[in-house]
């Protein structure tokens, strides 16, 4: 049986976390290639041998993927009929496949009367009605995906404090859970190695904050003030990651929210 480590990987979609996942990869052994719709546009950043193009609605496109390749598959998996017959079309057995869910495929807990909400597991129920939510649970259901559901994502680029400054977030009692997009890049990576197929694991640091905390900390630590937003009277949800630590042994790089936002700081162009 080819070795994860020699079989090719092949990330679909190279957005945001597929180009840090892209770097992830380079610095291993393992050949891989990134996929866009348009990849001349869009992966100049990849070496060009390592480009592809993919476009799920384009079955023209899937041809190009090679064969007996591990796919991590970054972007909804919608809608679910180009899902399903993308999904037939490969030689699955042979593969192993990682696919970027969301943690809001867990019902709303928003209104309920429980504050602080419950913690919610792989266990909670989903919200079906959701395509992408179809979508992820087809892949995993019958084509042995391993789904990781995915908090708030944040990383150079991608920083919350800018979010504060935007007047995008404001202080309130709502929870947030989030993941450093290079601790999930390296989780897709032992995913692809130790995930069980069909099996779903949440992605968080395992830290749900409120975001009156974060931005009370903004303001003492960096001195950001947010502008006044429309206070959000919803709970949000507590992401419990316990089932990644003990079935994937993953230790984050980056466990304490903090100390990530004042990297990130430190390197932030000026505005």
């Amino acid at each position: 049986m080819t070795s994860t480590m020699t079989r090719p990987t092949i990330i679909l979609g190279t957005g945001y976390s597929g180009r840090h996942l892209a770097d992830a990869l380079t610095a291993t052994s393992r050949p891989f290639f990134a996929t866009s719709r348009e990849p001349e546009k869009n992966l100049s950043h990849v070496q060009a041998g390592r480009r592809m193009k993919f476009d799920l609605e384009q079955p023209s496109t899937w041809l190009n993927l090679p064969a007996r390749a591990d796919l991590i598959w970054c972007f909804p998996a919608t809608p679910l009929e180009q899902v399903q017959a993308f999904a037939r079309a490969l030689d699955a057995p042979a593969r192993r496949m990682v696919v970027l869910g969301s943690t809001s495929a867990y019902e709303a807990s928003d209104h309920s009367a429980v504050y602080p909400p419950s913690w919610i597991d792989e266990s909670t129920p989903l919200d079906l009605s959701k395509s992408r939510v179809q979508g992820e649970e087809y892949l995993r259901e019958h084509h042995g995906a391993i789904l990781l559901r995915v908090a708030g994502i944040y990383g150079p680029g991608r920083n919350p404090l800018d979010w504060i400054r935007q007047g995008r977030i404001g202080p309130s009692r709502k929870y947030v859970n989030l993941i450093h997009v290079e601790d999930l890049a390296a989780i897709c990576l032992a995913a692809i190695e130790k995930g069980k197929p069909g099996e779903a694991y949440n992605v968080s640091d395992g830290t749900p904050y409120l975001w009156s905390e974060i931005c009370a900390t903004s303001q003492q630590r960096w001195g950001v003030a947010g502008e006044a937003v429309k206070e959000d009277r919803s709970s949000g949800k507590r992401i419990s990651n316990a089932k990644l630590r003990s079935e994937l042994n993953y230790q984050f790089r980056y466990a304490d929210l903090y100390e990530a936002l004042d990297l990130i700081e430190s390197t932030r162009s000026p505005s």
